[in-house]
C-alpha cells in the first residue's frame, strides 16, 4: 500500500469464517433488515440508486460469533497498518454491503469534504464460486495509472488510501456480498 496507495492479498480470512459471515450476510438480505445505503454525510445524506444500489447493515460488537472473530480480525490489521506505516488510526467501522445483480456504484472517494477522519479504506468479500463473467468488481483508478479491477473472490481484501482512491463497484450478474469498511483517525 505505501508504494501504490492500495493492496489486495487472496485469502486473507480464514475459510469457515468466510463462509460464516457470508450467510450472515445473506441471512440478513433475504430477511429484509439491510437498508438501502445512502450517499453523502448528515442532513445531506440522500438515497440516490443511479449512483449508489447496495444495501447495507453496520456491524456492531456483539451481534453475532464471525462479525466478532471479524472485528478481532480487523484490529491486528490497524495495529500492523499503524506500526509499519504510521497513519495513527484509531478505530475501525465496517458495514455488510450486498449488491443484487445489476447493482452498482458510481466512481467516488471516501471521505467526506468537510470530515478527514476516514483515513484507509478495506473490503473483504464473502462471494463463493466467483468466475470472471460474474462481474462485480471493485475498480480502481490510481492517479497517473491504468484502471485496476479488482474481482470480488472470498476471503479476498483491497486495502486503499480512502482520500486518494477514485473507485467504483462494477455491475454484477448475482448477488455480491461483501464487507466494507474504513479505518479513522479520530477528529
Amino acid at each position: 500500500m505505501h508504494e501504490h496507495g492500495w493492496s489486495e492479498q487472496d485469502i486473507f480470512l480464514p475459510p469457515e469464517l468466510t463462509v460464516a459471515l457470508a450467510l450472515e450476510c445473506a441471512a440478513l438480505a433475504t430477511a429484509g433488515t439491510l437498508t438501502l445505503a445512502r450517499v453523502g454525510q448528515g442532513a445531506a445524506r440522500t438515497l440516490q440508486p443511479e449512483i449508489r444500489g447496495d444495501r447495507i447493515q453496520w456491524l456492531q460488537a456483539g451481534q453475532s460469533k464471525a462479525c466478532d472473530q471479524y472485528l478481532a480480525i480487523m484490529e491486528t490489521l490497524r495495529i500492523a497498518l499503524n506500526r509499519g506505516l504510521f497513519l495513527g488510526l484509531d478505530e475501525y467501522e465496517s458495514h455488510f454491503a450486498f449488491y443484487t445483480p445489476g447493482a452498482a456504484y458510481k466512481p467516488h472517494r471516501d471521505r467526506f469534504r468537510d470530515d478527514d477522519s476516514r483515513t484507509v479504506s478495506v473490503v473483504v468479500y464473502l462471494n463463493a464460486a466467483w468466475l470472471p463473467e460474474h462481474g462485480g468488481a471493485l475498480r480502481l483508478h490510481p492517479a497517473g495509472s491504468h484502471p485496476r479491477d479488482i474481482s470480488p473472490v472470498a476471503s479476498r481484501i483491497a486495502v486503499f488510501l480512502s482520500a486518494d482512491m477514485l473507485h467504483e463497484v462494477l455491475p454484477a450478474t448475482r448477488d455480491r456480498l461483501s464487507l466494507t469498511g474504513w479505518f479513522r483517525r479520530r477528529a
